[in-house]
């Protein structure tokens, strides 16, 4: 929808984002993100694919890619978040090096909604 609408798909997001609702660019630095798409769209959050969480702490690439998206996304003024985390060592460098919030097996493992209701109620499902 958004490569073949850009200016319409814009200009709607702009009218949501004015009524409360955010958007996030999901997997970037994959796929169709662009950095175009970080200029013109009206963002509030980028993602860092997990493709580059995953060996983060040993592949020195992963690395510099975490933390120039972290930058990147700082700079344009967007939070960002680390999808893919599941070990303490991810999660600290991220936090390290200033990354927002964090998603992945480490916090907890997809659950049905009575799983989650009962998770948040401390009762077990």
């Amino acid at each position: 929808m958004l490569l073949d609408d850009i200016e319409g798909v814009i200009a709607k997001m702009a009218t949501l984002k004015d009524c409360g609702i955010r958007f996030s660019l999901d997997d970037f630095g994959t796929g169709y993100s662009s950095l175009s798409y970080l200029k013109r769209l009206p963002l509030s959050q980028l993602k860092i694919d997990q493709s580059f969480v995953r060996e983060v702490t040993t592949d020195a690439n992963d690395a510099a890619i975490a933390c120039a998206v972290i930058t990147l996304g700082h700079s344009l003024g967007l939070n960002v978040i680390a999808e893919g985390v599941e070990t303490e060592a991810q999660l600290t460098f991220l936090a390290e090096h200033g990354c927002d919030a964090f998603q992945g097996y480490l916090f907890g493992r997809p659950l049905p909604m009575e799983g989650f209701q009962a998770s948040l109620s401390g009762k077990a499902a």
